[in-house]
């Protein structure tokens, strides 16, 4: 088969491991200089003088789609099995309407920012449109209309649905890799590259708040830290971070504390 091959194809073959062969070299000649945030983490625990530390960086807000990615890859697999034969009996417009509704309340929550009395209002209004369509005999033709609705989607659409969307995490991490904020008792530093470019404020000139108000948000576990500048020119920063419960407790233990300088006692000689 390779015999076959012009150079023309073994070119466009070779393509791929080259791009990974340049990466690898990149990489080689800059992990020295490279300031990641693993790399930050890493040195802010290895400070004496530090006890508390916190590094954040903002996710995408396709973070928030992670339902969607789970409820894909289990569709996906479920689909494969159907096809194959191992579980024939399986309704593959069940699984495509549980996939649209997960992805419709991801939608939901991406789009709009709910709070708790928002919520709530939609809830009733849901619950008073409901009461109406059965007292005029018609919440059962409403919902013969979402089972018509008939959604199926082959395991190579769910995969690649979910591929999609993991793509798009994927690359927010990665830029969090490089863009980053390091909060300190002292100071803020803010990374905006992979090398050391990047600028430290001191503990007076900026401040911090927590907003959990997007009720949505807040069961998937997110939340927004905002950072504003005593310098009314800059523009205030708003990380969308996971895990906000246990974030905003130690951005409160922090804010709350001073870190000193560890005593280093003067020798004889006078050094």
């Amino acid at each position: 088969m390779l015999g076959m091959w012009d150079w023309k194809r073994i070119g466009i073959f070779l393509i791929p491991f080259v791009l990974i062969l340049i990466a690898v070299i990149v990489w080689l000649f800059m992990r020295k200089t490279l300031r990641t945030r693993l790399r930050m983490e890493r040195q802010l625990r290895q400070d004496p003088d530090i006890n508390e530390w916190l590094v954040v960086f903002g996710w995408s807000r396709k973070v928030l789609y992670m339902p969607t990615i789970l409820i894909s890859a289990v569709a996906c697999i479920l689909m494969y099995l159907q096809t194959g034969g191992v579980w024939e009996s399986l309704n593959v417009n069940i699984v495509g309407g549980i996939w649209l509704g997960v992805f419709f309340l991801n939608f939901l929550v991406d789009e709009y920012e709910m709070s708790i009395k928002l919520l709530l209002i939609v809830v009733l209004c849901l619950v008073i449109l409901g009461l109406w369509l059965a007292a005029l005999d018609w919440f059962v033709p409403f919902l013969r209309f979402f089972k018509k609705l008939r959604v199926a989607i082959s395991p190579q659409g769910y995969l690649v649905l979910a591929a999609l969307f993991l793509l798009a995490v994927g690359v927010a991490y990665l830029k969090g890799l490089f863009y980053y904020v390091a909060i300190t008792p002292n100071y803020l530093n803010i990374q905006v590259g992979p090398t050391e470019t990047g600028e430290q404020v001191s503990r007076e000139e900026y401040s911090t708040r927590v907003d959990t108000g997007d009720f949505l948000e807040r069961v998937l576990g997110f939340g927004r830290i905002i950072v504003t500048f005593a310098d009314q020119r800059r523009q205030p920063l708003m990380l969308l971070v996971g895990r906000i419960g246990k974030k905003a407790a130690k951005l409160e233990s922090i804010r709350g504390k001073l870190a000193v300088d560890r005593y280093q006692p003067h020798r004889e000689d006078g050094t």
